[in-house]
């Protein structure tokens, strides 16, 4: 075995055969991992996913969005049988060791390569333990070490009025001006809301903004996104909600289906935040923590956050 951080691996290979990932992020929930990837190509990552989705018996599930591909994993190691075209690449071990996250990647021919070598070139990676080098008809096998880090969603309500602005703009500006500050932005996530509302604006939507954190900067996150909204939000009636990590309880996506269907209280929704200890904050007001707090309820489900219910 031999460890190599991103840029020894840049400097002693540069051939043409390896496209390096962009960025590499991996959150940790009990004993829940998502891993989060920038692959260098925007549709190539869809064979990875069908792949590694079919190989690994620790993925519970994956998805696709432009050249970001997500892995929720559990925690633990299953033996890979790989198989060239059928079972090609996919994740045989994931190991939490204090602050830092271990997943052993391997992979046959162009797989083993992007197993090794382009993942271990990302943005965010700490170091490989490269076992195999792979390339050719050849295995590649590596162990990509990242930091451990947390997620953190935001949900945000009401920034506009009826004479201007755009929730979704605001939210996302938001997100871009943390991204700026430090913090990893890597979602936003409409959610269409009551379309027959009588306090809406106009389309009746909230946002959801989806955090990698490093688990003792989780509050300074929330504080920076209040102090942001506070100076920009045109409405009175601003507030946002804060789920940490990475599943959603069953009682908050009902209350999400619910507010998709029908009118919910402000009363309504701070119940519900109570009994799941999610932290809803008034920046000007608090009609918005009815959509802060369903937008939390389906940021992992684009396909139903933007379903209109009449």
């Amino acid at each position: 075995m031999e460890i190599f951080t991103p840029q020894d691996l840049k400097d002693k290979f540069n051939d043409p055969w390896i496209a390096p990932y962009h960025k590499v992020l991996t959150m940790v929930d009990g004993d829940l991992v998502e891993i989060v990837e920038y692959h260098p190509c925007v549709s190539g990552s869809h064979w990875v996913v069908s792949q590694y989705q079919r190989t690994s018996q620790l993925i519970q599930s994956s998805y696709r969005d432009g050249n970001k591909h997500v892995f929720i994993v559990k925690v633990g190691k299953t033996p890979l049988e790989l198989k060239a075209s059928v079972n090609a690449a996919g994740i045989e071990e994931v190991v939490i060791n204090d602050d830092e996250v271990k997943v052993i990647h391997a992979g046959l021919a162009g797989a083993g390569v992007g197993a090794a070598f382009c993942r271990g070139m990302a943005d965010g990676v700490k170091r490989i333990e490269l076992f195999d080098v792979g390339g050719g008809s050849k295995l590649g096998k590596a162990a990509v070490v990242t930091p451990r880090m947390e997620k953190v969603v935001i949900g945000v309500d009401d920034t506009d009025t009826p004479e201007e602005g755009a929730t979704w703009t605001m939210a996302h500006n938001m997100g871009m001006e943390l991204l700026k500050q430090g913090f990893q932005y890597i979602d936003h996530v409409i959610v269409q809301l009551f379309p027959h509302n009588p306090h809406k604006t106009q389309n009746c939507v909230s946002v959801a903004l989806s955090f990698a954190v490093k688990p003792e900067e989780t509050e300074k996150l929330v504080e920076k996104a209040i102090k942001i909204l506070k100076n920009n939000t045109l409405s009175d009636k601003t507030a946002i909600a804060v789920l940490k990590g990475i599943q959603i309880p069953s009682q908050l996506r009902d209350y999400a289906h619910r507010a998709k269907k029908t009118m919910i209280t402000v009363e309504e929704a701070e119940k519900v935040a109570e009994s799941l200890k999610i932290e809803l904050f008034e920046v000007t007001g608090s009609q918005g923590k009815i959509g802060a707090l369903a937008a939390l309820g389906l940021y992992d489900d684009v396909e139903e956050a933007v379903k209109v219910y009449y």
